[in-house]
């Protein structure tokens, strides 16, 4: 089983389009047998992802800091939940589970595992590939930052080719997996 890891908000946002990508997101992952990993929350498209891949029969690996747990925010009915000790495990254990990576609307902390998991890629650390799911535009602004470090060298080219970009939860994992 391929296992797909989803960056996402601990919160919903006010455009409900956000949560009708992150439901449709989590069942189609398991309609085609695939895991998901994520951050382990219960909240925000957190939770919503989760929730429908557990709906429709899916696995759902959680992992979560102890910090958080400690604030009551850990879905407990998860397949399997890990806790660990810091937000640099929790990347370092959703990378290592994960095949691919899958990022919908979030804050910081969403932006913070996309850098990373991108810095990774570029240094040569993984080969995993990297979808956003552009629900309605959200991720316009970054995408027009990357272009603008590519044209001004601060990004090679080769780097931002490395992110999928789709509005349209099946076809961008149609791309994401070469389909």
């Amino acid at each position: 089983m391929k296992s797909v890891c989803v960056f996402c908000g601990s919160r919903t946002g006010v455009d409900p389009a956000y949560a009708s990508a992150a439901l449709a997101l989590g069942a189609l992952l398991a309609r085609r047998g695939l895991r998901l990993v994520y951050g382990g929350g219960r909240v925000g498209l957190m939770g919503l992802v989760a929730d429908a891949a557990l709906q429709a029969g899916g696995e759902v690996v959680g992992i979560i800091p102890k910090l958080l747990i400690e604030r009551e925010v850990e879905h407990r009915g998860l397949t399997e939940l890990h806790e660990v000790d810091s937000m640099h495990k929790r990347k370092a254990m959703m990378e290592s589970l994960s095949d691919a990576f899958i990022v919908l609307p979030g804050g910081l902390g969403t932006l913070d595992e996309v850098c990373e998991i991108l810095t990774w890629a570029q240094l040569g650390l993984h080969k995993k590939p990297l979808a956003i799911l552009n629900t309605n535009g959200y991720y316009d602004s970054l995408l027009t930052f990357l272009d603008y470090s590519v044209s001004q060298h601060f990004l090679p080219e080769s780097s931002r080719n490395l992110i999928i970009v789709d509005v349209e939860p099946e076809a961008m994992l149609d791309r994401l997996f070469g389909n």
